[in-house]
């Protein structure tokens, strides 16, 4: 009977010990191993674009850019945003997108885009950011409606991008 115990209880912990190590190992409970609904970008390497779309319905998603927020509100018509935050582009904290200080444009390729959009919590960022890149101010409306613009060529970019690193694994 004391053998039975001493064996269940080393089975558990051996479980235990190898659950832990396959948290460490594939960084299982780590904040920003979110990925993309839509593309499958990682939100560790995209906190500078990441969106969180908030619907009226309480439902929240994450995506890796303004260009995969678009195609997210594309898709769910009938469930209007309650709220969008988007990542700083120096500091990679969630901000309130309406009140964001945005920038289309500039030298720095964008994500999912060939026309950048990136927010700012001040507006001293952003225009520091146009002084070294370029771009020019915007309103998160007139980069969603950017964002909608560019959707065609983008889906195109994207394509030919992922092709290519096919091509190359193969």
């Amino acid at each position: 009977m004391r053998t039975c115990l001493c064996l269940g209880r080393n089975i558990v912990l051996f479980v235990i010990g190898i659950l832990t190590f396959l948290f460490i190992v594939n960084g299982v409970g780590v904040a920003d191993e979110h990925a993309c609904i839509h593309c499958g970008m990682m939100k560790a390497k995209f906190g500078h674009s990441w969106v969180t779309i908030e619907h009226e319905d309480g439902t929240i998603e994450g995506v890796c850019s303004v260009h995969c927020a678009a195609i997210d509100m594309a898709l769910h018509i009938d469930k209007p945003v309650k709220n969008l935050t988007v990542g700083d582009y120096n500091t990679k904290k969630q901000i309130d997108a309406d009140r964001a200080f945005w920038v289309i444009g500039g030298d720095q390729m964008g994500v999912m885009t060939t026309r950048a959009k990136w927010a700012f919590e001040t507006k001293e960022a952003a225009d520091s950011f146009m002084k070294a890149h370029g771009g020019r101010p915007a309103t998160l409306e007139e980069v969603m409606k950017a964002s909608f613009e560019d959707m065609y060529e983008d889906t195109l970019m994207i394509q030919k991008k992922r092709k290519m690193m096919k091509m190359k694994k193969q």
